[in-house]
């Protein structure tokens, strides 16, 4: 059993009710993630990254698919056992200050998860595991009886990530956790999530719009595009080798800090396809400068053209 991943994400899909039809936010995601690695999961605003991350922990409940955690599919668990399985799985949101109740300490914070799932009742016992946790994350031990506002966004993240370790989860989806904080502070916060998967063998997904950030961070990156997975690799080799279009079009704004090495920036044309009954065909076909008839009237699935590059597109058949 350790040997097989510890999630494996198959055909996942949620759709949402609109006045104008069905929004297709995640639409038939596949992939898999092994113990102790970073998924890193880029695309622009409003590609699915986050909702693929909320349904895969029942946030938001799945149209379709399978979600397997350590082989168990956990889409057909009833609500008192998902409530159960999620002190297994964990997430840290984008924004520290609206994902944390401004009412609460520090303490109390860091101490919830522990107190709804009965977890530590005596109350000596739970400050000591509070104040180890603030400790772990790089909290100050003078911040316990301290308010959210009384803080900066680094150490507000900061206690979002000691709530998440709490209940010593195994997976952890990390919705954008740094694009919020100051640069420098970003970095600290990346070091720490580094640190943390190493001393305990955490598993993560990382989602993110930041390039340069997945790349130093994440074993593997998916890119997505309009709800779909369009290109899943190795990090080292999704740089190296960009193979669908929209990936090489998202690699080539990423800024080079030396002012004689420019790289040449491909610049999208053309409409966005609607997510709202969005036809059977390559959702990026509309902006692809290699589109052909074939990709505006199918559907390109994924499809691996090297040993773990997944990419969907009918320029691989080439």
């Amino acid at each position: 059993m350790s040997n097989a991943p510890l999630l494996e994400v198959k055909n996942l899909k949620k759709y949402f009710n609109t006045p104008r039809g069905l929004l297709h936010a995640v639409d038939d995601v596949t992939f898999t993630l092994e113990r102790g690695k970073t998924l890193g999961v880029v695309g622009e605003s409003g590609c699915g990254k986050s909702t693929t991350g909320r349904s895969i922990l029942r946030l938001l409940e799945p149209t379709g698919g399978e979600v397997l955690f350590e082989g168990q599919d956990i889409t057909k668990l009833s609500k008192e056992e998902m409530r159960a399985k999620r002190k297994d799985m964990q997430i840290i949101f984008q924004d520290p200050y609206s994902s944390i109740n401004p009412r609460k300490t520090v303490g109390q914070i860091i101490a919830d998860p522990l107190e709804i799932n009965n977890i530590i009742t005596d109350k000596t016992q739970k400050e000591k595991r509070v104040r180890e946790l603030m400790e772990i994350v790089g909290l100050a031990d003078r911040l316990y009886g301290t308010y959210p506002h009384e803080l900066d966004g680094g150490r507000r993240q900061r206690i979002g990530i000691a709530r998440a370790l709490a209940l010593e989860p195994k997976f952890i989806v990390c919705d954008e956790p740094v694009s919020a904080l100051d640069v420098s502070i970003q970095a600290q916060i990346l070091n720490l999530l580094n640190q943390l998967q190493k001393d305990m063998g955490l598993t993560y997904m990382f989602i993110t719009h930041d390039l340069s950030v997945v790349n130093h961070f994440s074993d593997d990156i998916a890119v997505m595009y309009l709800g779909r997975l369009i290109e899943k690799a190795p990090a080292e080799e999704l740089f190296a080798n960009p193979t669908h279009p929209y990936t090489q079009a998202l690699l080539s704004a990423i800024p080079i800090p030396q002012l004689h090495n420019r790289r040449e920036r491909i610049l999208l044309k053309g409409e966005i396809t609607s997510p709202i009954n969005p036809p059977k065909a390559c959702r990026f076909a509309q902006r692809c400068p290699y589109a052909t008839d074939r990709c505006r009237s199918e559907e390109p699935g994924l499809k691996e053209i090297k040993p773990g590059h997944f990419v969907a597109c009918f320029l691989t058949d080439n």
